[in-house]
């Protein structure tokens, strides 16, 4: 919500040396959040005069059409005489009144105005348009033509209120009432202490038979509509300077008399109106529920296929209009440059309900300034004044006559009213305001309150946020300063923390930060599509998906069974703006549906659930195991002086799988596998063992080119994933201090040539076991292929034995005793045989 300050100050008496930035701390103080003041016309400087253009000559040989004017200025340029200006716009003709800026003047953006010659001739200043000034477009897409009436000389900076001050207030979904002029003056009247001229106090007549002929057959989705006539509008009239600069000023662009006065009236009360060409209008105004399938046109031009649920406007011949949305093209007002101008016109000021109106917004994709205000919520009483001030302005603008017939068909409602503790807010926030303090805030904001230790409080109709006793706490604490709320630490019991879950989650992120993963959390929605893009199986059970029924996006409307889908768009994201190397991680839950689907039942909210409808819900709920993935492309170690890089590739997905096993204290065995998006031959699986079965938690390796090409993925992605909830359950992360020993090690390196299709993990179980209990550690530090030297289809692994004894120092025979053993056990197991 744009505020212009010079129009706030009709309503709050601010003290003249008041800034916008003054106005903005203290609206901050009270809960607004205003983001930015807008100094209008700050680097502005004249003269900038008002014009009559006396002679155009068209200038000829150029390849755009130029104009060569002769303005008076009268005395603005010192002598009287006509000013000499090139100008290229072509919407301005002899004996109109325009903006002329005089050398000598700077416009906006620091553009300083100087006589110079351009096309053969010298302009001595400029014909100004709206956005060289910093208006903004009014329309005319051209130069600024100014009323007849207007005097030749007079300052314009001042005519067109040039200089001023605009809050840019972010309005939460709650503050309906301050997406107004009105509402926002009313909150700095009491931050300021000051009082409020409010401009829907205003003699309104009360409702007569005369009134032109309203039907509301949805009392629910209209409560209050009232219509209004006014006639005889001069079809030629414009809106004044004014009313299209405050217009401008908020963000507005005007368009014609009618439709600039409904959209003035409703930023200044936030009442939404609508004006209809009452000749176009056929017979009574109906508000009603549409039926499914009848189609309108809008006053976007769109034709739009109307639901069940849609709230429309209505005459004899159907809808005229989407309630609290949009109107219709068949009842549009005429603008002033149409050759059979409005005359006659219907206005109404209706209140609609707030989820109606929004659901029909989104339905449609429609947003309108006046739908985000329903949504909100509106002052209900607000809409006769809002009628009754529209036809006062089109009667001092257009000439037009008000009718005296006052259409107001209402629904009975009663003021809401909440009972409060008079202490309550200073129990919520901890500090002691006192009842007189409580009283006198609530009235304030415009309730009305009675009673002493309990408080009867009736909500104004302009706060329809207002609905519990917290509300109300909240005003008074808002009111009296956020930033005067003591800071206090809460104590919580002793032995109250993290939970172990938590604790594992945050040394997970810390381990793989710490390896140059970057943490990129995803939404967790996907399309069933991407399943086919990854290459997994038809009967995969990741295929079975949680559906939304009320997806963000339509094209995602499924929960995740993976992390995969989320990371991979993140990096080919991340790969398309030019960062090439790039190593991600995210840890986060999975949805799996559950073999069983059942409904959950409503929770009740006037008590605590008990434990039985807790655990009923959490049934009907899908499971969700907790993830965690990594994916990788590019450099994982830079080229440089200290020598060449490296490549990121399936082993560095394959160690961030057995850091994290690390972390969560589980024995991982990594093997050869084969699943969905990997590369068959570059692919490891991960297992765990429990109670003698095992069960797979991951796979991790490249993705196959198929899944690259599907994707858009850089070459060589690979990609880790892995279940840590499984982890969490076999793993005993309890922390043990590195055991030192003071007996030497014992290192036997023995090379052993198997298979080629064997896979190193079964040949390490084999040495680990064979080795027995003196073995420290075996490590992988070489693998070979070389049929000539080997034979067809063999290979050579190297490994290194770390033996040591934990009461003795081993001897050569002990050592080379336990390698034999340990390559008898691989022989045995896998063929193995010692190379050379």
């Amino acid at each position: 919500m744009r505020v212009p300050l010079s129009w706030l100050r009709e309503y709050v008496d601010l003290p003249a040396t008041e800034t916008g930035r003054d106005v903005q701390a203290k609206l901050v103080s009270a809960g607004l959040e205003v983001e930015t003041v807008e100094h209008l016309g700050a680097d502005l400087k004249g003269p900038l005069v008002v014009g009559q253009v006396l002679t155009i000559e068209e200038l000829e040989g150029f390849k755009k059409p130029i104009r060569f004017c002769t303005v008076d200025v009268g005395q603005a340029n010192g002598t009287g005489e006509p000013q000499e200006i090139v100008c290229g716009a072509r919407n301005f003709a002899v004996g109109d009144k325009v903006v002329v800026v005089l050398p000598g003047a700077t416009l906006p953006g620091g553009f300083s105005i100087s006589a110079r010659k351009t096309y053969g001739k010298t302009s001595h200043g400029m014909i100004c348009s709206g956005d060289e000034l910093g208006m903004g477009d009014d329309g005319s897409h051209g130069i600024i033509v100014l009323p007849p009436e207007t005097e030749v000389g007079k300052d314009a900076i001042e005519l067109l209120e040039l200089v001023d001050e605009v809050l840019d207030i972010a309005v939460t979904a709650n503050r309906g009432d301050c997406l107004s002029i009105r509402g926002v003056a009313r909150e700095t009247a009491i931050a300021y202490g000051l009082p409020l001229r409010d401009p829907a106090l205003l003699d309104v007549p009360g409702p007569n038979a005369f009134g032109y002929p309203v039907q509301v057959s949805d009392p629910f989705g209209c409560d209050r509509f009232t219509a209004r006539t006014v006639s005889g509008l001069s079809p030629e009239a414009r809106s004044p300077i004014w009313l299209q600069r405050r217009l401008q000023k908020v963000g507005m662009r005007p368009i014609s008399l009618a439709v600039d006065v409904t959209n003035y009236v409703m930023m200044e009360l936030g009442q939404p109106l609508h004006a209809y060409d009452r000749s176009l209008v056929q017979g009574t105004i109906g508000v009603r529920r549409a039926e499914e399938g009848e189609k309108i046109v809008t006053l976007d031009g769109a034709t739009r296929t109307l639901h069940a649920e849609d709230l429309v406007i209505t005459d004899d011949r159907g809808p005229i209009g989407l309630a609290g949305v949009m109107g219709g093209a068949n009842t549009e007002i005429a603008d002033h440059e149409s050759s059979e101008g409005t005359t006659d016109i219907v206005i109404e000021a209706a209140h609609f309900n707030a989820v109606s109106i929004a659901r029909t917004a989104r339905r449609h994709k429609l947003s309108s300034e006046a739908s985000k205000r329903f949504e909100r919520g509106v002052d209900p009483q607000a809409a006769s004044a809002a009628a009754q001030r529209t036809v006062d302005l089109l009667v001092l603008l257009a000439g037009g006559t008000a009718e005296a017939g006052v259409t107001e068909v209402i629904a009975p409602s009663a003021p809401h009213t909440v009972t409060v503790a008079a202490d309550h807010p200073d129990r919520v926030a901890g500090v002691e305001y006192g009842r007189e303090t409580v009283v006198r805030r609530l009235q304030e904001v415009g309730c009305d309150v009675y009673g002493q230790d309990e408080l009867i409080v009736t909500v104004p109709s302009w706060r329809p946020d207002l609905q519990e006793i917290n509300d109300l706490a909240e005003e008074v604490i808002r009111l009296e300063g956020y930033e005067n709320l003591p800071s206090t630490l809460p104590k919580p019991p002793s032995g109250r923390g993290l939970t172990h879950r938590q604790r594992l989650h945050r040394r997970v992120g810390r381990t793989l930060a710490g390896a140059g993963y970057v943490e990129a959390p995803n939404y967790p929605f996907v399309s069933e599509q991407v399943f086919d893009q990854l290459g997994l199986a038809a009967d995969d059970p990741a295929r079975r998906v949680v559906k939304l029924t009320n997806p963000l996006n339509d094209e995602e409307p499924a929960l995740r069974t993976s992390l995969l889908p989320g990371l991979l768009g993140a990096l080919r994201r991340n790969d398309g703006r030019g960062s090439h190397d790039l190593a991600l991680f995210e840890t986060g839950l999975v949805f799996l549906p559950r073999a069983e689907q059942r409904a959950a039942a409503a929770l009740p909210v006037d008590r605590r659930p008990t434990d039985e409808e807790i655990a009923e819900l959490n049934a009907a709920l899908p499971e969700q195991p907790r993830h965690v993935a990594v994916v990788l492309a590019g450099s994982r170690e830079q080229a440089g002086w200290w020598g060449a890089g490296r490549p990121g590739g399936w082993a560095d997905a394959v160690e961030a799988g057995r850091a994290v096993a690390r972390e969560a204290g589980a024995e991982l065995v990594v093997r050869q596998g084969q699943y969905g998006p990997w590369h068959p031959g570059r692919c490891a699986e991960f297992v765990v063992v429990s109670d003698g079965s095992e069960t797979v938690v991951g796979h991790a390796g490249e993705l196959h080119p198929r899944v690259l090409k599907a994707l858009g993925l850089p070459a060589r992605t690979s990609a880790m994933e892995l279940n840590l909830d499984v982890l969490e359950s076999v793993g005993d992360d309890t922390p043990r201090a590195p055991s030192i020993s003071t007996f030497p090690v014992a290192t036997q390196d023995v090379a052993l040539v198997v298979p080629r299709e064997v896979p190193h993990a079964e040949v390490e179980t084999a040495l680990r076991e064979g080795a027995g209990e003196l073995l420290e550690a075996i490590r992988l530090f070489d693998v070979y292929e070389n049929d000539e030297q080997l034979g067809e289809g063999r290979k050579s692994l190297a490994y290194a034995l770390r033996f040591r004894a934990a009461d003795r120092t081993l001897t050569v025979d002990e050592a080379s005793a336990a390698r034999d053993a340990a390559v008898a056990l691989a022989g045995e197991r896998t063929g193995a045989v010692l190379r050379g």
